[in-house]
Formats: C-alpha cells, sequence, structure tokens
C-alpha cells in the first residue's frame, strides 16, 4: 500500500551513474480505473522521492543490486530499471527491467542535458566513472495519445493532423506511419507528448494543450496524469 516510483540507473558494468526518478501511470482510465496499457503518460522528477528518499534507494536496493550482479558473475552494462513502492517513505521493490521504461524514457532523457552519445560510448568502454551526467532542474510531462479501443482491438490508418507546427512540445511518434504522403495511425500508443516547466504543472499545462491540438479520429488520452502527486 503506497505510491509507485521508478529509478532508472546506467552501468558500465562496474560503476553505475543513476538517471531522473520519473512515474508512468498503466491503466487506461482517470484516476488509474480500468484495463492496463503500455503507459498512458509519465512525469519527472516525482516529489517525494528527495535527497533523503533517493539515499536510501541507493544503499538499500541500487548498490547492493550492482554487487549482486558482479558476485553472479553477470558483466551487466546498460540501463536497470528499479520500478518501486513508497510504503510510509521506505521504498520497496516490485520489479526489474533491462531496459528504460515507457513512456517514462520520453520524460527521463529530454532532461538529461549533457551528451547522450558520450554516455554510451563511456558505457560501452567503461569510463562511465569519468562521465558528468547534467540533469535539467526543470519538471517534464509526457501524455500519450492512443487510438480508439486502445488496449483492445483499435482502428488504424486515420489521417493525423496539427502535429507538424508545434513549438512547445516535443512530439514523439509511436504508433503512425506514411502513406500516400499522410501521416495515419498505425499502433494503439499513437504518439507521446513531452513538455518542460518550472514546475510540474506547467509542464503538463504544456503537454495538454497539444495534446489537444493534435487530431485524429477516436483520439483518447488520460486528462488526470500526475493527479496522485499534488
Amino acid at each position: 500500500d503506497g505510491i509507485e516510483v521508478s529509478v532508472f540507473a546506467i552501468s558500465d558494468g562496474n560503476h553505475y551513474s543513476i538517471l531522473p526518478t520519473a512515474k508512468d501511470y498503466k491503466r487506461i482510465g482517470e484516476k488509474d480505473s480500468g484495463l492496463n496499457t503500455g503507459g498512458m503518460g509519465a512525469v519527472s522528477p516525482v516529489h517525494f522521492a528527495n535527497k533523503e528518499f533517493l539515499d536510501n534507494v541507493e544503499e538499500k536496493i541500487i548498490k547492493p543490486t550492482f554487487e549482486g550482479l558482479k558476485n553472479e558473475n553477470i558483466p551487466y552494462s546498460g540501463f536497470l530499471y528499479f520500478g518501486l513502492i513508497n510504503v510510509k517513505n521506505k521504498p520497496y521493490v516490485i520489479e526489474y527491467n533491462v531496459r528504460l521504461g515507457d513512456p517514462e524514457t520520453e520524460a527521463v532523457i529530454p532532461r538529461i542535458e549533457s551528451d547522450l552519445l558520450s554516455l554510451f560510448s563511456s558505457v560501452a568502454n567503461g569510463t562511465l566513472k569519468n562521465e558528468k551526467i547534467k540533469i535539467s532542474k526543470q519538471s517534464a510531462s509526457t501524455i500519450v495519445l492512443v487510438a480508439n479501443g486502445y488496449p483492445e482491438a483499435y482502428e488504424k490508418g486515420d489521417p493525423i493532423t496539427c502535429y507538424d507546427n508545434i513549438k512547445d512540445s516535443i512530439v514523439f511518434h509511436a504508433g503512425t506511419k506514411e502513406e500516400n504522403k499522410d501521416v495515419v495511425t498505425n499502433g494503439g500508443r499513437v504518439m507521446a507528448i513531452t513538455s518542460f516547466g518550472e514546475s510540474m504543472q506547467e509542464a503538463l499545462e504544456k503537454s495538454y494543450s497539444t495534446a489537444a491540438k493534435i487530431q485524429f479520429k477516436g483520439k483518447y488520452y488520460r486528462k488526470d496524469i500526475g493527479f496522485d502527486l499534488n
């Protein structure tokens, strides 16, 4: 009984660095109701994951995990996703993933201001300890636009308009394709909209403004992302 948070780390097999926290929203319906999806939105950072909480996460979960990998002679390099739950300010592990989560990726990666290629190169070359990762202090919010019927049977081939002149957000194409010079829907989760703000509220307002502008038949998105963090 608590609130979930995702913590991400990247490792070159000997050293690791911790990346921004995020929280995603899996259920199709508002207030986390209905069927599970691949993800309807995410926010980063998560305000309750303060220094004290993250220090606890590192000492009790992240360090022992990477030490365990070494002790088991598993040479792991790449992303490691710690799916946690905060129970009375104590972190517990729900799941691990050997990747970044989605749509958390679209909220986390844009907040990394340092060079991604240099970061990935350091992971490949075993020089991560020399890499300084700069994280934006701004908040990021991601809203996912889905096709009518998702996550069950959904429609494809509907033209998408008003997506190519967006200034306040980053538009990530997911379930789209080009057809006769038009961009049309081609998956359940069609687009992810990410915006920055000095506050989470500002970031969400920008993402929702962009989500309202983009048009395709049967478009649906949750209008309560971040609701449980107010």
